[in-house]
């Protein structure tokens, strides 16, 4: 009696059994599953660190000294941080292109004698204001012509022009304030003491800068050349960049942002004082590195310099609170500032092990 065998069974089509094929499947389920996770985990940007600080300090502040929370508080000490947030801003171009700006103070403080005498011999203030604007976009221009053209470095040049346009300013003035402006004219209750929703107009255009200068920074073509310079000159010049066009424009924008504090300094004054922002250019800088913008360049954060203006603004503004002697000031300031770049590289560490690709 014969034995009927029974049917082979149907191969699968990847040469496998069924079995495999599932578990197969269920792999590729899976692997797909976790590179979906991986793609939607987003890495932490660079500007959450330091607003995160910044949102610390002024609550751990207010649980101190609750007055410290009160908005006529918080828009004051925004306010007081408006011209040095505009340079810092700027100073993350120069930054991100391996240049330092240290001309900005000078800039900031010859702007805003020349505003104030132009508007004392019949200027309109409005065509005194866009003077003010080109004449310091075209000294950054010049700073940065000098330094491309010289093969001088920018830090040496800018340190220059810096105790250059101070002593323009001061003999300008003849070494005192010029005052005698027209107080009613509305440049000067627009910008300021002007307020639109409660703040001051002062901070609404440093708000508007913030925005102009993030999506130029990192939306637009030549942003994109500042991070490409900054990251490699050497490659960015080989490739066909523009690298000395890009240079001048980028310290044409920052000498720019400086004659912007100017003006606004210059509406809210209503005077011109040649020795006004004493070490503003290194509280810039240093705003500008405690945002995440490094010396090395090829990156930056407009944000993250704005945050950390504010940072040093609210630790000026906390020390008044706490009744620390004004003698002590420098010394709180320059202490934030260190404990904050020598955080940075901890915060970088604790960001790039969350990013994707660090974790299985």
């Amino acid at each position: 009696m014969s034995v009927r065998k029974p049917a082979a069974e149907p191969a699968s089509e990847n040469g496998g059994d069924d079995r495999d094929g599932a578990d197969g499947a269920s792999g590729g389920a899976h692997g797909a599953s976790r590179g979906h996770r991986l793609r939607t985990r987003r890495p932490v940007p660079d500007e959450a660190a330091v607003v995160g600080v910044l949102v610390l300090l002024v609550l751990g502040v207010g649980l101190l000294k609750p007055d410290f929370l009160q908005t006529g508080n918080l828009l004051t000490t925004a306010h007081n941080s408006v011209y040095v947030g505009l340079m810092a801003c700027g100073m993350v171009f120069a930054l991100a292109m391996r240049e330092v700006d240290l001309s900005v103070g000078g800039m900031y403080a010859m702007g805003i004698v020349v505003g104030a005498l132009l508007i004392r011999d019949g200027w309109n203030p409005w065509l005194a204001a866009l003077a003010v604007l080109a004449l310091s976009a075209l000294l950054g221009a010049v700073n940065g012509a000098i330094t491309t053209y010289l093969r001088l470095p920018s830090f040496i040049v800018t340190l220059a022009t810096l105790m250059l346009l101070r002593g323009i300013g001061l003999a300008l003035a003849e070494g005192k304030q010029v005052t005698d402006l027209p107080q009613d004219h509305a440049f000067f209750s627009v910008l300021g003491g002007g307020e639109s929703l409660g703040v001051p107009n002062a901070v609404w255009v440093f708000a508007a800068a913030v925005v102009v200068l993030t999506v130029v920074f990192t939306r637009t073509r030549f942003g994109a050349r500042v991070r490409a310079i900054g990251s490699n000159p050497e490659a960015a010049e080989f490739g066909g960049l523009p690298v000395t066009r890009t240079r001048i424009a980028a310290l044409a924008l920052s000498g720019l942002m400086a004659g912007v504090a100017a003006v606004l300094a210059l509406a809210f004054f209503i005077a011109g004082d040649p020795t006004i922002g004493q070490g503003y250019e290194l509280t810039a800088i240093a705003a500008a590195i405690i945002g995440g913008t490094p010396l090395k360049g090829g990156t930056g954060s407009v944000v993250g310099a704005a945050a950390g203006t504010l940072i040093l603004g609210a630790v000026t503004a906390a020390l008044v609170f706490f009744e620390v002697p004004i003698n002590w000031t420098t010394f709180a300031t320059g202490g934030v500032i260190l404990a904050a770049v020598g955080a940075a590289p901890l915060l970088r560490r604790v960001r790039d092990l969350r990013s994707p690709g660090r974790n299985p």
